[in-house]
């Protein structure tokens, strides 16, 4: 039988997955892929055992449980000034990479174009692609990876659909600043250009406030943004994020979510909304509980021959390994290191349309300090 060609000629085994399971095969530490080796809340998985327990096993709503939109809607008033209605604007998904998923096919058409910033995110580019529209990658500017807003006003056109902006961003650590936010709203003004704000990582900045789109009404008026309640609350595996929109976006957001999982896992919702109203202390300490583990990854590495700049939010820090490999391309770099180091990374190249001429791997020190010791000490012996 002859099968037809792939709608995805790029695509293939996602990096993460890749290091993950070559970690595995040689026992390494895993510091690539992007969840704790830590649990969450004792309270909050207790919370899933009594819902568990008492019959909340069948479909939740579509939506999302009444509780956990009010929760949401709530937390963004109480963050960043926004009022939001929880049965109209607020979704809840089965994770982030679903809502990103779902907004990207709500809204871009064959033809479209969509502005996306390098390195950039790897679920991105397949979700416009799928629904016929290019990506159009502009550049980080390094080596703080900020945004060039001229480079951005001149790649918009009358095809410019939407521009994705990741902040926190993953995986090189920078945050958007209220001055990028002012830049942002100076270009879209008067147009028809939609936003999506992936901001799962909202609740890891150490230099200041979080900036959402929430914060501006000419912003959150045209956006979609998406958060993940798996990076807050130390529980990727359970998969569960949500989706902020206008009304009107939101409708569209949800025609294509219902078809995709109809809803989330009903106990862990439930769970969710008692445990963000009972402690919301968890997501305002969650700052500091990263930024602790941040500091001592990086005074641990300062003994190595890593070069590094600590990273300004997310769960990630970026190295750059020029004095120790600088002849070995960072793919490669980071296979040798997981298999002849023992530590595992990701490669930053693999995130580019065009990789720049740079040596960078990424390490995710959301992990024990055990686990962060054991890894740094392999490190600083290279």
């Amino acid at each position: 039988m002859q099968y037809p060609p792939t709608k995805l000629p790029k695509v293939g085994t996602t990096i993460f997955t890749e290091m993950s399971q070559l970690a595995a095969e040689h026992g390494a530490i895993n510091l690539s892929q992007g969840f704790p080796d830590f649990d969450g809340p004792l309270a909050l998985l207790d919370r899933v055992t009594y819902y568990l327990e008492n019959g909340f096993n069948q479909y939740a709503p579509m939506a999302g449980v009444p509780a956990l939109r009010n929760a949401i809607a709530l937390k963004v008033e109480k963050l960043y000034g926004c009022t939001v209605n929880p049965d109209t604007d607020v979704t809840v998904t089965s994770g982030a990479t679903e809502a990103l998923f779902a907004a990207i096919g709500a809204v871009v058409c064959p033809g479209d174009e969509v502005i996306v910033f390098d390195p950039a995110y790897d679920s991105y580019e397949p979700a416009i692609e799928l629904n016929g529209g290019r990506a159009v990658h502009l550049a980080l500017q390094a080596p703080g990876f900020a945004i060039d807003w001229l480079q951005v006003k001149a790649a918009i056109n009358s095809r410019t659909r939407m521009i994705i902006l990741n902040s926190p961003h993953n995986p090189t650590g920078s945050v958007l600043s209220s001055a990028d936010l002012d830049q942002l709203e100076a270009l879209v003004k008067d147009s028809g250009i939609l936003l999506l704000s992936d901001e799962v990582y909202e609740h890891i900045c150490f230099n200041g406030p979080h900036q959402s789109l929430l914060r501006r009404p000419a912003l959150a008026e045209r956006a979609f943004i998406v958060s993940s309640f798996g990076k807050t609350y130390h529980t990727t595996g359970w998969k569960v994020g949500y989706c902020v929109a206008p009304a009107a976006l939101t409708t569209e957001f949800r025609k294509l979510h219902q078809y995709l999982t109809f809803c989330t896992v009903h106990p862990i919702q439930l769970a969710l909304a008692d445990f963000i109203n009972d402690f919301p202390e968890h997501y305002l300490e969650l700052p500091d509980f990263y930024q602790q583990k941040r500091d001592l990854f990086c005074q641990l590495m300062q003994s190595g021959r890593f070069r590094f700049t600590p990273a300004n939010g997310t769960y990630f820090q970026l190295m750059d390994y020029s004095d120790i490999q600088p002849d070995m391309d960072d793919l490669t770099f980071a296979r040798w290191l997981t298999t002849e180091i023992g530590v595992a990374a990701i490669p930053i190249s693999v995130f580019y349309e065009s990789p720049p001429e740079q040596r960078l791997v990424r390490f995710c020190f959301a992990k024990s300090d055990e686990t962060l010791r054991e890894a740094a000490e392999k490190l600083c012996r290279i």
